[in-house]
């Protein structure tokens, strides 16, 4: 099976389990994992935030995110299709009693403008806007990286009006080896930022919460709170040092994987291929009215490619560490096979 439905599905490497099985660990819960700490220190050096810390998944960590700042009638802004306001169960409104509301935009990057529209009179009337959002890379935008000034701009309008802005960087080092930016960049001036270690990185489970000292333990009892406080996590903490020494550099394959799969696909008459700017590890198309897309899902899987169905007609690609070239190519005569039989 090719599996392209997304960079989940990776598995540890079996140098990433060498290292789990080696792992010093301790009870996480009262601080004692050696292996965790040095996770989180090491995130928060990456980012140049002073702390970070780990967490069961990316959700729970933009979840807590938004609790810190935002509280019953206060308002969250996210593009429309963002992450925290299409895929995280309506945690906004479940856990801090807050309301999301949408900022147009199908890339999902937007401008200052667009925050600075959406700020309200202080009136009883109306929520409080309180937070903003931003996703980087933007998953439904295609994998696309936020433009480093579009996201200053941003930064600087949101805190001149006394809003906090939270980086959703489930897919950050992606956005850092596709612009050829450090991680400390791409995470200046946020209020906390969200890294995910099972994606890209190929960690079987974690993500880390960064943020000021200050906020560590607000950010621990909301961990408390959710259930998200573990054992001796310093197992799956070791497969996250592992990924942030030797998985880094190699997302730079996944992007070449990911352009040459798009090249592919590009030249198929039966798709219509999303063309954008800088392209990570995704590739989104579309098939027209005249073809079955129930028939070009079911039909790939049959040959042994699968992609995911994000709409009725639009679907999306992924590439990641299981997935070598041989295997783009390998799914690329697949695509002309059923493409031709539609």
């Amino acid at each position: 099976m090719i599996d392209l439905f997304s960079d989940t599905v990776t598995r540890p490497t079996p140098a990433m389990r060498a290292a789990m099985a080696r792992a010093e660990v301790g009870d996480e819960q009262r601080g004692e994992d050696p292996t965790t700490r040095r996770l989180e220190e090491r995130a928060a050096e990456l980012l140049s935030q002073e702390t970070a810390t780990f967490l069961p998944s990316a959700t729970m960590a933009n979840a807590i995110a938004i609790q810190l700042f935002c509280g019953p009638g206060d308002e969250v802004l996210s593009a429309e299709n963002g992450h925290v306001l299409n895929y995280e169960a309506g945690g906004a409104a479940v856990h801090a009693r807050a309301s999301v509301r949408s900022i147009p935009t199908w890339t999902g990057v937007f401008g200052k403008n667009a925050v600075l529209q959406r700020l309200r009179h202080d009136t009883p009337h109306a929520p409080r806007p309180r937070l903003v959002v931003v996703e980087n890379t933007t998953n439904a935008g295609g994998g696309r990286p936020w433009p480093v000034e579009e996201c200053d701009d941003v930064l600087k309008a949101a805190q001149q009006n006394g809003l906090r802005v939270h980086l959703d960087g489930s897919r950050l080092f992606n956005a850092s080896v596709a612009l050829g930016l450090p991680m400390q960049r791409l995470g200046q001036g946020f209020d906390s930022v969200t890294l995910c270690l099972s994606k890209g990185l190929g960690c079987p489970v974690g993500a880390l919460l960064a943020h000021r000292r200050e906020l560590t333990a607000p950010v621990r009892r909301l961990k408390q709170l959710m259930g998200g406080a573990m054992r001796q996590s310093g197992i799956l903490s070791a497969a996250g040092l592992y990924a942030l020494e030797h998985h880094l550099e190699r997302l730079a394959e996944d992007h070449r994987n990911a352009q040459a799969l798009f090249e592919g696909l590009d030249g198929l008459p039966q798709l219509v291929v999303e063309k954008i700017p800088l392209r990570t590890n995704m590739v989104y198309f579309e098939v027209p009215d005249r073809y079955s897309p129930d028939r070009l899902e079911q039909e790939l899987l049959s040959e042994g490619v699968r992609v995911s169905r994000v709409h009725s007609r639009r679907f999306r690609a992924v590439t990641h560490l299981d997935i070598d070239s041989a295997g783009i190519d390998q799914a690329l005569k697949v695509f002309r096979l059923v493409c031709s039989r539609l």
